[in-house]
């Protein structure tokens, strides 16, 4: 199993004059330690489940393409896009800039938003729930279609392209890996079969359900199942003093025997670099051995 850092706070110590400097030091620090990819979240404002709206955010892409400058070799991503929150020709671009910029390190995560309220404080749009998983699909075909070179007009219910020049062309091969976010059985799983070259879930109770749905998608679609990568969100709780990691690694190792390959772990305090010491000493190692 493969580990993933994802940074979803920068409320961190000294604060907005010191966070490009910080948010630097810590990729690096990642980088170095041996994590696969490094995402972020694709908000404007803090969500509810971490902090208030006002605590500090970053806008994804621009982020993304920092996070480039002080890496060599981790992934980067977001987890996820809100599909309504860009038009999809201008996203494809975007992550193929990142792509190019990084030396062929991008992933697009994209899902169907979900965060009304910070749609509605920015002037973002966000239709009704059946109307983005339409987009949804739409973006999806479009991404695949400029991410492979195909230039052919694109005319959708809610997306006109009339050429989808791509130029420079992305360095992933054979493409840019798309991964689509959420758990939804109906909608978003079945994309995932159809378009995804990777699905992340919530490690939740339920979790091998939703992998056993995700497989049902794949036979009626025709699609290999294993060839689709099976990612987790997880929260890396180390501990005061890493106490932990022997609890996190028989976690992962369940996780393994589910199918999941990668694990996306939020940090607390990510900006305390002594930590990234333990997951290159223990938790990385440990991971790739499952």
């Amino acid at each position: 199993m493969k580990l993933g850092l994802h940074i979803s706070s920068f409320t961190w110590p000294e604060g907005a004059p010191r966070l490009g400097a910080v948010l630097g030091e810590v990729a690096a620090a990642a980088d170095e330690a041996g994590f696969e990819r490094i995402s972020v979240m694709d908000h404007l404002w803090q969500i509810g489940v971490i902090g208030p709206p006002e605590q500090e955010m970053l806008e994804a892409y621009t982020t993304l393409g920092f996070l480039a400058a002080h890496t060599r070799r981790a992934k980067l991503l977001t987890l996820v896009t809100g599909v309504v929150y860009r038009e999809p020709g201008l996203l494809a671009k975007a992550v193929t800039t990142l792509d190019v910029l990084s030396g062929g390190r991008a992933m697009l995560g994209i899902g169907a938003a979900w965060n009304e309220e910070e749609s509605l404080g920015l002037g973002l749009p966000f239709p009704p729930t059946a109307e983005r998983f339409e987009r949804l699909e739409e973006a999806l075909q479009i991404c695949r279609r400029m991410f492979d070179g195909d230039e052919t007009a694109y005319e959708g219910r809610h997306y006109r392209l009339g050429r989808l020049l791509n130029s420079p062309p992305p360095l992933a091969r054979p493409r840019i890996p798309i991964l689509i976010g959420g758990g939804g059985e109906k909608k978003t799983l079945l994309f995932v079969a159809k378009y995804g070259d990777a699905c992340n879930l919530f490690g939740g109770p339920d979790v091998q359900h939703k992998l056993e749905v995700l497989q049902r998608h794949c036979a009626a679609v025709g699609r290999d199942y294993a060839e689709i990568e099976k990612t987790v969100l997880y929260n890396f709780d180390l501990g005061e003093k890493g106490e932990r990691v022997g609890e996190i690694i028989d976690d992962l190792r369940r996780l393994a025997g589910l199918g999941f390959t990668v694990a996306h772990g939020s940090l607390r305090n990510a900006w305390d670099l002594d930590q990234y010491e333990i997951f290159s000493n223990e938790l990385i190692p440990a991971a790739e051995a499952l």
